[in-house]
């Protein structure tokens, strides 16, 4: 339990830092939701199950549709450019 507990924790960190060498937003916010989703997995092994819940819930479903939502709505989306030809 403790190696599988210490496994998530190195995973997590090495998940976390990766973020910050991710070229487009979108990919920023798959791997914040997988981030999420670790920390739920740890916070159901150290015997939170409300907590883990809430992670799962808010942290990774609501908050990234919110934030893939919001990447689409901008100027700067998934492609760099307009779809209409105009840049």
């Amino acid at each position: 339990m403790t190696y599988l507990v210490l496994f998530l924790v190195l995973m997590l960190i090495a998940a976390a830092g990766s973020i910050l060498f991710l070229q487009s937003p979108i990919q920023g916010v798959i791997v914040m939701s997988v981030v999420s989703l670790m920390a739920s997995i740890l916070f159901l092994l150290m015997a939170a199950p409300d907590v883990a819940i809430t992670e799962a819930s808010v942290g990774s479903a609501l908050t990234t549709i919110v934030f893939v939502i919001a990447i689409r709505k901008s100027s700067g989306g998934i492609r760099s450019g307009r779809e209409d030809g105009n840049a």
